[in-house]
């Protein structure tokens, strides 16, 4: 009996079926784009020492463990933030309880750390909204164009009018409950 040799397995074509393999499964698989909220950080001050700020100047918005809106330290729904937000920045020191004038006006936005990250986006969406309610409506007047077709000097000034001031602190454990 004779006995065969093994044969060899031609593989000269292994590696283009490799190469094909890898280019295929880097054009099918889809990436995760991490989402977020884009912001401008402000440049570092060497001293951290907060600017001096009149109590009526301030918005105090608070949310809690149970996603529950606090405002000023009273119950308030979500879709009613944004009016909120406008009157305290467009207030010019008419009603003692709201801001002398956006210029002045700061708003502070405080979670505690069972908030939910949904509820905090949202919140912050409506935040947001008003500061583009108004910054839009004085890109109207003065303009006579919306936010979105302004150019750079313009933006600057519509945005030095109504500037974004949002103070943000540290999560906490946030005791203020409903009343329900």
């Amino acid at each position: 009996m004779r006995k065969r040799e093994a044969s060899e397995i031609n593989a000269s074509s292994m590696a283009d079926i490799a190469f094909l393999l890898l280019i295929f499964f880097l054009v099918t698989t889809t990436m995760d784009i991490d989402k977020g909220i884009l912001v401008t950080l402000p440049p570092l001050i060497k001293t951290q020492e907060p600017p001096p700020v009149h109590k009526r100047n301030v918005l105090e918005i608070l949310i809690n463990a149970k996603d529950q809106l606090l405002v000023e330290n009273e119950n308030m729904q979500i879709a009613d933030l944004k009016s909120i937000i406008i009157k305290h920045l467009d207030n010019n020191g008419v009603d003692p309880n709201f801001s002398d004038s956006p210029q002045k006006a700061v708003v502070s936005l405080q979670n505690d750390t069972g908030t939910t990250y949904k509820s905090y986006i949202h919140i912050y969406n409506e935040i947001r909204a008003g500061y583009n309610h108004l910054r839009n409506q004085l890109a109207e007047q003065k303009f006579n164009k919306p936010l979105t077709l302004l150019n750079k000097e313009e933006l600057k000034i519509v945005k030095d009018f109504y500037p974004l001031k949002l103070s943000e602190a540290d999560p906490f454990e946030l005791s203020v409950m409903s009343n329900e």
